[in-house]
């Protein structure tokens, strides 16, 4: 199953058989408190170093998030989302809880976003759900409802199937335009939960072979050494099932890791990518 996405000149494919798509995301101001004052003072400077960094690091789309508190955020998203469209040609992923943010940043957006994200009850889904199909975006649904993130993988399979139902079946949303967040929990506070996370994405792609994405710097935060435990996780995600993850690709272990595991799942046919890639390292490196 293949979920396209695109900016207004460039798409991206989504799928088990294509590289991992990888969602920078760092145009977010959560844990960022100097981006976040800039941002109340009406600066978006900031988002310039942001994608360009992004770009550089390999990211396929970029996450979009302004959710800073004491700001009009609808006004804000649509001003970033403008910013970044005339800096690259990138899909944009549109994260909001703001059902009027969300609808501001797709009505200004050029291209087919993905949104981020809904939760299975009800009310979110029916306010969330109809925007999606308006705009003929795709959407992140996340398997947890009522402030609750069930711990078993088949309650979160449930949710699944319940959003499908309401998502494909009443608001008639094609099947390949929702991507599920199977839902990556710190490791640091159960180390339980990261087989949690693996066995629901499998239960998904066996149950629906729908495509996957998830926070992927959840799975380390708290703990040292992060990058290396998204290098780890990743891949071991991607080998269950996960076809993109919202990710710092400004981390080159991670993001080299991701395309590693694309050259052994065979999603990088002959290791063009890799090889390419190595090849343009060693001429930005050798003297002038």
């Amino acid at each position: 199953m293949h979920t396209v996405v695109s900016s207004a000149t460039r798409e991206v494919v989504i799928g088990p058989d294509q590289p991992f798509c990888l969602i920078g995301e760092r145009i977010n101001p959560t844990g960022r408190r100097l981006f976040a004052e800039k941002l109340r003072a009406g600066d978006l400077s900031r988002i310039e170093i942001d994608v360009a960094e992004q770009v550089a690091g390999g990211a396929t789309m970029l996450d979009i998030n302004m959710g800073v508190p004491l700001t009009d955020e609808a006004e804000l998203l649509a001003k970033a989302i403008t910013l970044v469209q005339g800096l690259t040609d990138l899909p944009i992923c549109i994260d909001s809880s703001v059902v009027e943010a969300l609808e501001a940043g797709l009505a200004v957006y050029q291209g087919k976003a993905l949104v981020n994200s809904v939760t299975g009850e009800r009310e979110r889904l029916d306010a969330i759900l109809p925007l999606v199909k308006r705009h003929g975006a795709a959407v992140i649904a996340l398997p947890n409802e009522e402030d609750e993130i069930p711990e078993d993988p088949r309650k979160r399979l449930a949710i699944t199937r319940k959003i499908l139902d309401i998502a494909v079946g009443e608001y008639e949303v094609a099947m390949e335009d929702i991507v599920i967040d199977p839902l990556a929990m710190p490791v640091g506070a159960d180390s339980t939960l990261v087989g949690k996370t693996l066995e629901t994405i499998a239960l998904i792609r066996q149950e629906f072979g729908l495509n996957m994405t998830l926070g992927a710097s959840n799975v380390s935060f708290g703990m040292p050494r992060r990058e290396a435990l998204g290098a780890a996780f990743v891949p071991m995600a991607m080998a269950q099932g996960l076809t993109s993850a919202v990710i710092d690709v400004r981390s080159p272990l991670i993001v080299d890791a991701v395309k590693a595991a694309d050259v052994m799942m065979g999603n990088d046919e002959w290791g063009a990518n890799w090889i390419s890639a190595f090849r343009a390292q060693q001429r930005a490196t050798q003297p002038a």
